[in-house]
């Protein structure tokens, strides 16, 4: 099943996929130009793995690491299916990243890894946009880079777990204007998702709509404000996200 949040006629909707509709709990359906999509779950914590596929990492000129490299991300980065993410006046180079985002279903700790996917709720798709600028070094990794407001669209729907036979096989692919421009596979992810979830529970425990986002195969080009990015998984979903101008978020004093 397809499940997801969603904002209709003033009012917060839990929702699933029924018929290339939206369903509400309450019944009624709707178009999915309809609603305002919300990230299908609330995040909580939420690990993104840097330089989980090998040839991204030669794409950036580091080498594959032989340890997980990860970061947390706060809530204030995450925004739903058709959202816009802002650019920075000052940004030279922002990096799409599509990703297959893991939520946690249940608390886990020591899990072993074939036992690993029990404690998986489902699977959704994440655009993990990077300012590529602000990439500092060793003792600061990833903040200025991975936190920005509204950089991290998550959705449109969490597939429930059961649904996706393979997740370590899947077809990633971003399209920038409708034009094909990064594409790759889960199979090719340095560390797997039992993997991840044995190595994460054994030092702290994992919760409930904890995401683990793994991490972008390579391919990755600068985009525009006014671009329409478009990341996608098969059989995870399609998230739609445009990129707008430091003006459209004009503070006011």
């Amino acid at each position: 099943m397809k499940r997801a949040r969603v904002s209709f006629a003033g009012a917060i909707h839990e929702a699933v996929e029924k018929n290339d509709m939206v369903q509400l709990t309450d019944g009624r359906m709707v178009r999915e130009d309809e609603v305002v999509w919300l990230p299908p779950v609330h995040p909580r914590t939420v690990f993104a793995l840097g330089l989980n596929y090998a040839d991204h990492a030669s794409e950036l000129e580091f080498k594959a690491p032989t340890e997980p490299l990860l970061f947390l991300k706060g809530p204030n980065t995450f925004v739903g299916h058709r959202a816009e993410s802002r650019r920075p006046v000052d940004a030279t180079y922002m990096h799409y990243e599509c990703e297959l985002a893991v939520v946690i279903g249940k608390t886990a700790r020591n899990v072993k890894r074939q036992d690993a996917y029990d404690y998986i709720a489902g699977y959704t798709v994440a655009n993990d946009y990077a300012i590529r600028d602000y990439l500092e070094n060793y003792y600061r990794p990833n903040l200025r880079v991975k936190n920005r407001d509204t950089c991290t669209p998550i959705g449109p729907w969490l597939v429930d777990a059961n649904d996706i036979v393979d997740p370590m096989n899947l077809p990633l692919r971003t399209y920038v204007n409708g034009e094909l421009i990064q594409q790759g596979s889960t199979k090719d992810m340095i560390f797997d998702i039992p993997f991840l979830i044995e190595y994460l529970s054994e030092f702290m425990t994992l919760s409930k709509n904890d995401i683990i986002l793994t991490g972008t195969p390579k391919g990755l080009a600068d985009v525009k404000i006014g671009d329409e990015v478009i990341t996608e998984i098969e059989g995870v979903g399609r998230l739609v996200n445009t990129i707008v101008s430091d003006d459209v978020f004009q503070r006011r004093s």
